[in-house]
């Protein structure tokens, strides 16, 4: 009978028997990591709670205005500027293009703007993306900055 001793393997071996416990705790984090970005579930308002003008609109219109008109999603979209030229209708952020002032909780006035404007609803999908992917506002911010800056006049320069 032959025996094998564990302890005397040939050199490549070791280093393989070894290395494979640590590949798979690493191959785990790994998983792990890519799997717990997504962090946030996006809460929508209905489209059935939309005017017709959302209903009768492109897809990515339509999840816009269901994005800005869930409260929750209020604090990043105000937060956020718009780069269309709509500050020129007194919009503020990114929020005013699809909400109208003044907003509660009773009331929700829809503003017809965002629907035929591609820069307000692409601003608001890279922000909904990023929101899910776990992104807070201090990342999100700049990058709807550098990303549509070029565009055209900031809501942040409202007067």
């Amino acid at each position: 009978m032959i025996k094998i001793n564990p302890l005397k393997t040939l050199p490549g071996q070791s280093l393989l028997v070894f290395s494979l416990p640590i590949i798979a705790v690493l191959a785990a984090a790994f998983v792990f990591h890519q799997t717990s970005a997504s962090v946030r579930q996006i809460q929508l308002a209905p489209l059935a709670a939309m005017p017709d003008f959302v209903q009768t609109a492109h897809h990515d219109a339509q999840l816009a205005y269901r994005f800005a008109a869930e409260e929750s999603n209020h604090h990043l979209l105000h937060e956020l500027p718009c780069y269309c030229g709509c500050v020129y209708m007194g919009h503020e952020n990114n929020l005013d293009c699809y909400l109208r002032k003044p907003r509660s909780e009773a009331v929700t006035v829809f503003d017809n703007h965002a629907v035929g404007c591609g820069i307000c609803v692409e601003i608001t999908l890279d922000a909904m993306k990023r929101w899910s992917e776990g992104h807070n506002l201090d990342t999100i911010y700049p990058f709807i900055v550098e990303t549509y800056s070029a565009r055209g006049p900031s809501t942040e320069d409202a007067v």
